[in-house]
């Protein structure tokens, strides 16, 4: 059977957190760390995130009643999760929507030692870790007790099966994070190591921006998920609200 997968998928990153926030705070400041205590899983929004999110439910609920998510699945972190919400508060689900699917394998790309580090911070505290990471690229890095990309996309993986198996035909919303984005595009599209990265180096992912892609056929014939738009943030636009890119506040290390 080659039409498996969902007539159209959105994957969206969350609107800005506190983490977010606080990174820049410290990078300004020339900061080692990163001042937040809450767990990583446990950043709020920030005022303008929750802006960013509600900003983008209206923008889904502008859409006709069959056109918006009828299927929505969220990284457990309280960040996206909020995001989802104000989503579905703003009326952008189908009608007869029933709940967020919350689904771990969606979760921030683990950090491990290197956890609420600047890049200045890793440079100082683990300077070996840093050369490694020159040496062997993000993509293949693996900090101890964390992930590397590659980790991500094998999660992520499992998660297309998921996707292809239960959900056939339908509109699928994913909220998630910066890298969840980017290694969705990489599994979607068959890229390689240079041109994930490539389009990495291009910019960050926006605050609730879109990436879509629509179901169409391969030149084989094969029915398959296309790129429609991505880093969309019309919706922000629109509604005039700011956009921001900024990196996650463990990004440094990523």
């Amino acid at each position: 059977m080659t039409d498996h997968w969902p007539s159209k998928l959105w994957i969206v990153r969350h609107g800005e957190s506190a983490g977010n926030v606080a990174r820049d705070a410290a990078h300004a400041s020339g900061a080692g760390t990163i001042d937040i205590q809450a767990r990583d899983v446990d950043v709020p929004l920030s005022s303008l995130g929750e802006k960013q999110a509600r900003a983008l439910g209206a923008w889904f609920a502008s859409l006709a009643p069959a056109q918006r998510p009828d299927v929505v699945l969220c990284s457990p972190y309280l960040r996206a999760r909020s995001t989802a919400d104000a989503v579905r508060v703003e009326g952008g689900f189908a009608q007869g929507f029933t709940e967020v699917v919350v689904d771990e394998r969606l979760r921030e790309k683990e950090f491990g030692i290197l956890d609420r580090l600047t890049r200045l911070g890793i440079e100082q505290r683990h300077p070996e870790l840093a050369a490694t990471r020159q040496l062997v690229g993000k993509f293949y890095f693996r900090p101890p007790a964390g992930e590397s990309w590659c980790d991500v996309i094998l999660r992520l993986r499992s998660v297309l099966d998921t996707v292809s198996l239960h959900y056939r035909g339908r509109r699928v919303l994913i909220v998630a994070h910066q890298v969840i984005v980017l290694c969705m595009r990489y599994l979607l599209e068959n890229l390689d190591e240079a041109r994930i990265l490539a389009i990495d180096a291009e910019g960050d992912v926006a605050n609730c921006a879109i990436t879509e892609y629509g179901l169409g056929k391969r030149s084989n014939g094969a029915a398959a998920l296309m790129l429609e738009r991505y880093n969309f943030v019309a919706p922000l636009e629109k509604a005039r609200t700011p956009v921001t890119s900024a990196p996650d506040e463990n990004m440094a290390a990523r």
